[in-house]
């Protein structure tokens, strides 16, 4: 049995659920208002205080950093990689709080996962799954229309790349047998 956490920061939400294994056990939305998020200049400004929301709710539910096996946050604006799960690195610390790529709630994600994580200080590993930054483009899907411009990823690929397995599945089929 593991205990999962997982951490999905939006603009105006942060939605964590605990999983055992596979079986969701909570699913909380936390909502921000826009007061409380207007008070930020940066969405890094925002890390303390949308990990003291989620910490207060899981406190509220009995659990602690300690609870958790595995955390998992939503994967933010990183350098383009493809799809999959990554385990949170310094590197991609740095990344996240400087933004140097853009700002997006999903930032927070790593962030907060990799804090959690190093908090329970019992193995407690943190990672992202399938960022907003996943390219698998293929070359002709790169063509914009004009020779010097190129087409670049940037999509949910969260929620296509769960979707597309779920419909995979249905079919009896695996994701990467469709197109």
């Amino acid at each position: 049995m593991s205990l999962i956490l997982a951490i999905n920061p939006g603009s105006t939400s942060t939605k964590i659920a605990v999983y055992n294994d596979l079986e969701p056990i909570l699913i909380r939305s936390i909502q921000h208002s826009a007061a409380e998020i207007s008070k930020f200049n940066k969405i890094a400004d925002q890390y303390e205080f949308r990990k003291d929301a989620i910490i207060a709710t899981l406190a509220e539910n009995n659990y602690t950093a300690h609870s958790f096996d595995v955390i998992v946050g939503r994967g933010g604006i990183l350098k383009p990689v493809k799809s999959g799960v990554y385990e949170v690195s310094e590197e991609m610390v740095k990344d996240l709080f400087e933004a140097a790529r853009g700002e997006h709630a999903s930032n927070l994600g790593g962030l907060i996962a990799r804090n959690l994580a190093n908090e329970a200080g019992n193995g407690c590993k943190a990672y992202i799954a399938d960022p907003v930054v996943v390219d698998e483009l293929t070359p002709v899907a790169r063509v914009a229309g004009h020779p010097l411009f190129r087409r670049r990823s940037a999509f949910h690929a969260l929620n296509q790349q769960a979707l597309s397995r779920r419909h995979a599945s249905q079919g009896g089929r695996k994701y990467e047998e469709l197109t």
